[in-house]
């Protein structure tokens, strides 16, 4: 079942949503060579708490840490800890908050200093992908729509879309119905209405699509090595079109 948000549910999700994006702009200005994934977990984590919030990933299905740290060839789920970033890196920061039992999430990678063309160039078709798919959405489209518009924009740009893992809706849980995956043929899956509030987030590599999970049961990384990279907003479907709910003012 999907559930479609009241007025009042959507404002506190709008506060989650802020404490998130807030968290991404100290990441953003904290992410440099020489910092460990450790520390920029501190970070997120006395701010989110600062601001009212709980850490939604800490303890989440025995999730360690409150931000999920992925570097270069690691997609999703990465611990953060005493590794430290150098020069050329690309790290996927994955920051969840819960704000008076409702949660925003809410995903960026971030080039460590200097990068190579190819990384800023997934980077780059990776979060376009994303506002690809936002752009169309309003009430009545399909949602397999977005999937596909998302799909299109990665594929045409050579690189692979992540089968395994999808976007989901969000909202007193982290994890809500619908799957939302960033393939899929148009004109297909839930009508979208008003009140629902989904996290869409395009996982893609710079090689083949195929991921794994380490000994560690958590860190997904690419198997053939390749770079691969991940952004996510929460957003809600409104009378017009959607609202980002995880959006810094700048």
């Amino acid at each position: 079942m999907i559930v479609i948000k009241s007025d009042s549910e959507l404002n506190l999700m709008r506060e989650a949503g802020r404490i998130v994006a807030e968290t991404h702009r100290l990441m953003k200005q904290a992410v440099a060579p020489g910092i460990t994934t450790a520390e920029l977990d501190r970070i997120a984590e006395e701010y989110i708490r600062s601001q009212g919030a709980v850490p939604s990933f800490k303890g989440y299905n025995g999730f360690p840490s409150s931000i999920c740290a992925s570097v270069n060839e690691e997609l999703v789920h990465g611990f953060p800890g005493p590794r430290k970033l150098v020069e050329g890196d690309i790290i996927s920061i994955d920051i969840g908050a819960q704000y008076k039992g409702y949660h925003g999430d809410s995903a960026w990678t971030y080039g460590v200093g200097r990068i190579s063309e190819e990384a800023q160039r997934l980077l780059d078709v990776t979060e376009a992908s994303l506002y690809a798919g936002l752009e169309i959405i309003r009430p009545d489209v399909r949602l397999f729509t977005v999937s596909h518009r998302i799909q299109k924009v990665i594929e045409e740009a050579g690189f692979s879309v992540v089968r395994e893992y999808v976007g989901h809706g969000v909202g007193a849980e982290l994890h809500e119905e619908p799957q939302i995956p960033n393939y899929g043929v148009p004109d297909r899956g839930p009508r979208l209405k008003p009140g629902m509030t989904l996290a869409i987030e395009p996982m893609v590599n710079v090689g083949e699509r195929y991921v794994r999970t380490l000994s560690d049961n958590w860190t997904v990384v690419t198997v053939d090595g390749s770079l691969c990279a991940h952004f996510e907003h929460t957003i809600a479907v409104t009378e017009e079109g959607y609202e980002i709910l995880t959006r810094t003012e700048d």
